[in-house]
């Protein structure tokens, strides 16, 4: 491919809800581009951008693709994104570094749930978007009912720049009101006639003709002045406004096409090329430090990581976004995030799979790197004297958790580097290893992406996997005081153990009085590791017990805390006081004294009224206000409570509190009433009592869990 400079070189993601055409219309862009020969379509498994097995075997799209092209002389860096929102981490990825993105909206089904999930995203980026109205061939496609809907969800900034004659079969021309003419397809090639808009249609073209004008001048004040001083807008004056109403993410333009028929894509293509921004068009990035950085070839070289690609047999493969200056084969590059120096050994130009070698890229472009010895997604790398560091994508949190176990014992070490590359490769998993629940748990963002991580795992890494509910991170407490005295005494011959304590137990809280009626010697606040506090008093008077084994005591206790009572569960929010005890002369011992501690802790929580606490998620549901009552009810079927409720605009949030234990259930019922349509997030919540049944059942379960072991 030819070297382009930074004004002409276009990057465009495209998004959309799953099926609204987004590799269909990248296979039309790279055949107009002249890199393909043929089309390849989603049936026959054979696009250029739905490569890997697993893409070819579900019809759909995973992953991020990125997809030079070019056009007129132009380079358009087509970025291919997945349309389901568990694979969020690919789609804000390629959006984080594309200048300009390509809305799909199905003809057929309008503005989806993924689209409002998507858009978002635009908004948080202020990313400048096209909408193209696609599958315009399609005999139940709506063009007018699509646009309307459009305009619902997104606002009037949305504008009509093409609408279709025909819909269904016979579609074979648009009317461009920008150009104000008419473009007619007599094939699937692309080519296309252009003609004067027929007498029949111009009254109707003139209307959207003119409401373009208002709404670009409307946006610009001198556009303002000319249009009232003209009465119109020249069509160079139009695409500079629309130019720059894109940059500002103030006007929407709307297109129409067939992907799969190839129609109206080499107009779209013309737009991207001469009126949507290149990235030194677009406001400074800036970094951590608040430093802004120019899109300029002469500026010193930065680099920016935004994805990382593990190919077998080749290694990583490093996806970059050029932030200034140029990169060349040989440049050495310091790594922001790390400190390393990197040495950039091969610049590939991406087709989907096939990387073609370049010897530099220059700012604005778009491209991919191998053999980054200690650098990964989010880093940024920058020549020498030039510390720059953007930072990280924000990503949305998990909304599903599962447990991964191997089921071939041995291959525990090869599991642990499997979930490593995974997380490496797709920053939206998080991996956490939990010595509470003896258990690895792997955070993602719903089955979808679970199933996708299993068969990664399962082909890729060769793994043998199983994916199991985790426990449930229960807690332990006391409702009431209980005393206690316990004697620990020991003897096997020589030496022995003895130890007696008095102790006494009672709930903690936030602004407890201090105790009455005990000889307060010291004290000792502890907040746990887990969540809550411990707080421990010595009241020992006339040496009953020796100082030094007040540790021991408060060891055995703590110990007893990390393997609760009633169901192995971490302890919390317990105060204790030691006020009394015997000791001998020779057997008494640190050993001894812990041991006492720990069963006097014991005796005493079960004589206390102990209690369980689950933990709760706090839920947030975004959904369709018809779907309002169904989901509540959900909620509430589920041990939930609702909080509280908020609209916008067509959809309700629904803000609740749901416990750990029946989150899986309810996730899965508000996908199956919702027909995807509602989508939910979630936050680490706090602790409440579990009902009496429940904690009755889970405790003769521990029992019965011991006796067999």
């Amino acid at each position: 491919m030819a070297n382009f400079d930074i004004q002409h070189i276009k990057n465009i993601v495209l998004v959309g809800h799953t099926g609204s055409g987004k590799t269909t219309l990248a296979e039309a862009m790279a055949y107009n581009a002249g890199f393909l020969s043929r089309r390849g379509t989603i049936e026959e498994k054979n696009t250029l951008a739905d490569y890997t097995d697993l893409e070819q075997e579900k019809g759909k799209s995973f992953f991020s693709k990125l997809i030079a092209t070019q056009w007129e002389g132009f380079k358009i860096n087509v970025l291919d994104t997945p349309g389901s929102d568990d694979f969020s981490g690919e789609i804000i990825g390629a959006m984080r570094v594309a200048d300009c993105g390509v809305m799909l909206l199905n003809a057929v089904t309008g503005v989806e749930v993924g689209t409002d999930i998507i858009w978002e995203y635009t908004d948080n980026y202020k990313l400048p978007m096209l909408l193209a109205v696609n599958q315009i061939d399609h005999e139940s496609a709506d063009f007018d009912a699509t646009v309307q809907e459009a305009i619902q969800h997104f606002g009037r900034k949305v504008v009509i720049v093409q609408y279709p004659i025909h819909s269904g079969a016979s579609f074979d021309a648009v009317i461009d009101v920008l150009h104000m003419k008419l473009y007619r397809y007599s094939d699937t090639d692309g080519t296309v006639a252009v003609e004067e808009i027929p007498d029949i249609h111009l009254e109707k073209a003139n209307q959207l003709h003119q409401e373009l004008v208002e709404a670009i001048a409307g946006y610009d004040e001198t556009l303002m002045v000319r249009f009232f001083e003209q009465g119109s807008l020249t069509e160079v004056e139009m695409k500079e406004g629309l130019h720059q109403a894109l940059i500002h993410h103030e006007l929407f333009p709307v297109f129409c096409l067939s992907g799969l028929k190839n129609r109206g894509v080499n107009r779209l293509m013309e737009f991207i090329d001469h009126v949507c921004p290149s990235a030194n068009e677009m406001p400074n990035e800036i970094t951590i430090e608040g430093k802004a950085i120019s899109c300029n070839e002469n500026e010193p070289t930065a680099i920016y990581i935004y994805k990382t690609l593990t190919e077998p047999h080749v290694g990583d493969l490093s996806f970059f976004k050029v932030l200034s200056g140029k990169i060349r084969v040989g440049d050495e590059l310091t790594n922001e995030n790390t400190g390393q120096v990197e040495r950039i050994h091969q610049i590939f130009e991406m087709v989907a799979n096939k990387r073609n070698s370049v010897n530099e890229m220059v700012a604005g472009d778009i491209g991919a790197t191998l053999k980054l010895k200690n650098t990964h997604t989010h880093n940024t790398l920058h020549a020498k004297g030039f510390p720059v560091e953007l930072p990280p994508i924000p990503y949305p949190e998990s909304v599903l958790t599962r447990a991964v176990e191997s089921t071939i014992k041995g291959e525990e070490e090869k599991l642990s580097q499997a979930l490593h590359q995974l997380i490496e490769e797709d920053p939206t998993i998080k991996i956490e290893v939990s010595p509470e629940l003896k258990q690895t748990l792997i955070h993602c963002q719903g089955e979808l992406h679970l199933y996708v991580i299993r068969w990664k795992l399962e082909q890729s890494a060769k793994l043998h996997v199983q994916f199991v509910a985790p426990k449930i991170p229960y807690r332990e407490t006391i409702r009431k005081a209980a005393e206690t005295v316990y004697r620990h005494k020991k003897q096997t011959g020589g030496a022995g153990q003895f130890a007696e304590i008095a102790m006494k137990i009672e709930p903690w809280y936030d602004g407890i009085e201090e105790p009455k009626g005990y000889p307060i010697r010291s004290s000792e606040s502890i907040d746990l590791p887990w969540g809550g506090k411990l707080m421990y008093y010595n009241c020992i008077v006339g040496g009953a017990i020796d100082t030094r084994f007040h540790a021991s005591i408060l060891k055995g206790i703590m110990e007893k805390m990390q393997e609760g009572p009633l169901t192995g569960s971490y302890v919390r929010d317990v105060r204790v006081l030691v006020f009394d005890g015997k000791m001998h002369s020779v057997d008494s011992n640190d050993l001894a004294f812990k041991t006492a501690g720990m069963m006097a802790f014991k005796t005493c929580f079960y004589q206390a009224d102990p209690l369980l606490l689950e933990p709760y998620y706090h839920i947030l549901i975004h959904t369709p206000e018809n779907l309002t009552g169904s989901l509540m009810s959900a909620i509430q079927t589920n041990r939930g409570v609702v909080e509280g409720m908020d609209a916008e605009g067509h959809f309700t949030k629904i803000h609740a509190h749901v416990p750990y234990e029946a989150m899986d259930d309810l996730g899965k019922e508000i996908r199956a009433l919702s027909q995807g349509r509602a989508r939910f997030t979630l936050e680490t919540g706090g602790y409440q009592p579990l009902p009496l049944e429940i904690q009755k059942q889970l405790v003769k379960d521990q029992v019965h869990e011991i006796a067999e072991v």
